[in-house]
């Protein structure tokens, strides 16, 4: 089975516990947004002994719960996006990963760290009810398995959608604006797993 792929474009910002979500309506666009949906997620992080794909801004996770459960590999940042290629969930690495891998590293893999995320996932829909984005209200707590670390924290998450406006960097803009007046803080990190190492 050939693996999904999809190139994703987010933007994230730290928010304190118990923040309200914001009225997304207020960005150009967003006629409605869709009730929460929740999710429970549990993901384990995998890299080599020395790091290498975290030195390339590689992410191999496996992670159950949500719409998309499986192994996943999330590329480095291009162009304002990741590539993300995905393969349903079994107990083992599948080997067309490894194989996707080689590109950056053929060495064996071992755990690195667990994030546990408790989500409340919103569809951003224009007036035509297509998904212009979809915005997460995540509440984090992580886990760095080599050095005994656990951290927790909660977050805000936009994610383009398949009827994303095309002038992403004003749409951005606006979602800014909107989460900065809510409570939301420029994120501290550029991904989960980085703020799990403490990066």
């Amino acid at each position: 089975m050939a693996p999904e792929r999809s190139v994703e474009i987010e933007k994230k910002f730290d928010v304190d516990a118990g923040t309200p979500v914001p009225d997304w309506t207020g960005v150009a666009g967003v006629a409605r947004v869709s009730a929460g949906e929740e999710r429970h997620l549990d993901a384990g992080y995998l890299d080599t002994a020395d790091m290498r794909l975290a030195k390339f801004g590689v992410a191999v996770r496996r992670r159950v719960g949500g719409p998309d459960a499986g192994w996943h590999i999330k590329g480095p940042l291009v162009n304002g996006g990741r590539l993300e290629i995905g393969w349903p969930l079994s107990d083992e690495i599948p080997a067309e990963l490894t194989d996707e891998l080689a590109e950056w590293t053929t060495d064996p893999l071992a755990p690195l760290a667990r994030i546990v995320n408790d989500r409340t996932a919103y569809d951003l829909l224009d007036a035509d009810g297509r998904v212009i984005a979809e915005f997460v209200n995540d509440r984090v707590r992580a886990s760095d398995l080599r050095s005994g670390v656990d951290r927790e924290w909660c977050e805000w998450e936009i994610e383009l959608g398949p009827a994303a406006p095309e002038y992403i960097d004003a749409f951005f803009a606006d979602i800014e604006r909107v989460a900065l007046a809510s409570g939301g803080r420029p994120a501290s990190s550029a991904s989960k797993l980085a703020r799990a190492l403490g990066r």
